[in-house]
């Protein structure tokens, strides 16, 4: 089965360089098959630091105002978008204030 990518945004002035790094180890520990990628813009300026979560078939989501402090929450959302069959997820309390941070949910293609 595919896994998920995470593409994080490096050029933003506020953007934390290290965030990505963090975000790879943060997966590792705690037993999560992702890729984690970096591009230099995204779009999401006016809500730096943005992620984008993809993976074939799946709803797809972009999240901004990522931080440090967001990843315990991004390693829930990506065990219950693992978990669903299609990304989408029942109930998005579990997330925590990465829920206030969803920017879009884009719908996997139905090909």
């Amino acid at each position: 089965m595919p896994q998920p990518t995470l593409t994080l945004c490096k050029s933003c002035k506020s953007a934390d360089l290290a965030l990505p790094r963090h975000l790879a180890e943060a997966l590792e520990q705690a037993g999560i098959a992702a890729r984690v990628q970096e591009v230099d813009c995204m779009s999401g300026c006016t809500r730096p630091q943005t992620l984008a979560v993809r993976q074939s078939g799946k709803t797809a989501y972009l999240f901004g105002e990522i931080t440090a402090a967001d990843l315990p929450n991004i390693l829930t959302f990506l065990r219950l978008f693992n978990e669903s069959p299609d990304g989408t997820l029942a109930d998005s309390r579990p997330l925590g204030a990465l829920r206030m941070k969803a920017i879009a949910r884009i719908p996997a293609d139905l090909d």
